[in-house]
């Protein structure tokens, strides 16, 4: 009993550091996000100056720092599958080798490389734009550069449960096993009808577990990107929309002088 007891503490214990290191490892990853839009940022300054040199000296240290951020979001998937489910044993646990096995799952598992592919995309477009506003990078379509600027990281943009969009989600969470994103209070309450609740994602495989949601700096961060993909995809539509309007005004205008003189000759 005594040592029932004993192992029961040490899972809580284990999984509470698990928690906290996850929480510090999302931070970092957070911050690396915002310093690759700085990097792009200070890329297209560069490009404006024609100082190609140090663009590609950007471009070569945003590549280390997106295999560092898969490194971490790796790391973190590992620490909170473990920190969930560690139970202690007889026998010593060999903690390096438990990692691995999961870092080795999520690597299996996840999308990391496409999400890293995707921001690198970003910068070279981003810098390709600067000489070259609205014209398809060499080897790309017009229809390509469209549907990857308006891309981001995450999985889902509507909860599938609630419908409504990621970015009006009161208190956004995302699944550890398959990344897709929901409504807390809305997925608790879909989980706790039933046990083995698969996703609610249309042809996703995974099963969904209330200790297997998060939500950390990083998803709050790419839920911002998506705020502002969207606000800039609105903007040109609500200028066109002017604009359509001042040609209307500017025809019915002209049309009203021609009317006057008209009348004046009469």
């Amino acid at each position: 009993m005594a040592s029932t007891s004993r192992h029961h503490v040490g899972a809580d214990s284990f999984k509470t550091a698990a928690t906290m290191m996850f929480s510090e490892n999302q931070s970092l990853i957070s911050e690396i996000r915002k310093t690759i839009n700085t990097m792009k940022e200070v890329a297209v300054d560069f490009e404006k100056r024609d100082q190609s040199q140090m663009v590609k000296v950007l471009e070569d240290a945003l590549v280390e720092l997106l295999k560092a951020s898969g490194e971490c979001t790796h790391f973190s998937l590992a620490l909170q599958s473990v920190g969930n489910n560690y139970q202690p044993g007889p026998q010593l646990t060999d903690f390096k080798e438990l990692f691995d096995e999961e870092i080795a799952k999520s690597k299996a598992n996840s999308s990391t490389s496409a999400s890293e592919d995707r921001l690198l995309r970003q910068f070279h477009q981003a810098v390709w734009s600067v000489h070259h506003a609205g014209q398809p990078m060499p080897g790309e379509e017009q229809e390509d550069i469209v549907i990857t600027s308006t891309q981001c990281n995450l999985r889902n943009l509507n909860c599938p449960l609630s419908g409504k969009p990621v970015t009006e989600l009161v208190e956004p969470v995302r699944s550890l096993d398959c990344g897709h994103i929901y409504e807390k209070n809305v997925i608790l309450q879909h989980i706790k009808k039933s046990k083995d609740k698969p996703c609610a994602i249309a042809g996703c495989p995974k099963f969904l577990h209330a200790d297997r949601f998060v939500c950390d700096q990083l998803l709050l961060d790419e839920i911002e990107e998506m705020r502002i993909i969207n606000q800039e995809s609105v903007r040109p539509n609500v200028i066109e929309d002017i604009t359509d309007g001042c040609e209307a005004s500017d025809s019915m205008s002209g049309n009203y002088a021609s009317t006057s003189k008209k009348q004046k000759r009469k």
